[in-house]
């Protein structure tokens, strides 16, 4: 098979332990009937461990050079249309158009794309179900911990993220500088939203990065272009906050609540 130097421009890392690559289709709690939507697939050693157990493998590439080089390993898969590769920027790939509803997202990303990529496919109608990715492990803990960043709290309001298991940095070629983890998002949906009292998703994420602004300032100062601070001082005493707060001790049913006061 043909090899490929990694594109540092791209922040391509390619992975190919099978023991890892092992526990991130367990992550994915895969079957046969599954259909999976990998993004930078590389030279294709998670996509050909993910074609062994599902029933589609939808592949998203960037990198120009590695196009012929999975078309030609994947020629059989592609002709059987359990393989389909797509040439474009993930960024700019729309599921929808791709009839893409029950399916789940499996891949190692490249790290800098992380809140992007998270936020995409989040946020878009057509949500995976479950999402696995390889992310800096440091990032998955800020993630899976119940308060303290924006990135965590808006995750939570989609879905339950929970840490796998961690990758040494020697299982990636070239070795990053940082070792990695397996975060697992499940149970993906808009039930945060849409339970009662319903609250729009635009006025939460709206209020969650107003509180974030400025983390060591207090909560009511980063949302006094909302509110007026005694109404803010109000709502605050009505979700039993202190007025000194900060943005990284809220949980995120309080961003619920703030949300629920101060409307849209």
């Amino acid at each position: 098979m043909t090899t490929i130097k990694a594109k540092k421009s791209l922040g391509q890392n390619f992975l190919s332990s099978d023991k890892i690559l092992g526990q991130i289709l367990t992550a994915g709690k895969l079957n046969s009937a599954d259909t999976v939507l990998e993004i930078g697939p590389g030279p294709g050693d998670l996509t050909n461990k993910l074609l062994g157990t599902t029933e589609k493998v939808i592949a998203v590439e960037k990198d120009d050079r590695l196009i012929s080089i999975l078309e030609q390993r994947f020629s059989k898969e592609i002709v059987a249309e359990k393989f389909q590769l797509i040439h474009a920027d993930v960024l700019e790939f729309e599921p929808k158009e791709y009839g893409l509803k029950d399916y789940k997202l499996i891949a190692n990303i490249p790290y800098y794309l992380t809140g992007a990529i998270l936020r995409k496919f989040l946020e878009t109608e057509n949500k995976p179900r479950l999402i696995v990715l390889t992310l800096q492990k440091e990032v998955v803990l800020r993630i899976i911990a119940e308060k303290g960043s924006i990135l965590g709290m808006s995750i939570r309001a989609f879905g339950q993220p929970s840490r796998i298991g961690n990758i040494s940095k020697s299982y990636f070629k070239p070795v990053p500088k940082v070792d990695s983890a397996i975060l697992l998002i499940d149970e993906i949906s808009n039930k945060f939203f849409e339970k009662e009292p319903k609250i729009r998703e635009e006025a939460f994420f709206k209020i969650l990065k107003s509180g974030f602004k400025q983390k060591r300032k207090k909560l009511i100062s980063n949302l006094k272009d909302l509110a007026q601070k005694e109404k803010l001082i109000e709502i605050f005493k009505s979700c039993g906050l202190q007025e000194n707060i900060r943005a990284e001790e809220l949980s995120l049913e309080d961003w619920r609540k703030i949300t629920q006061a101060l409307g849209d």
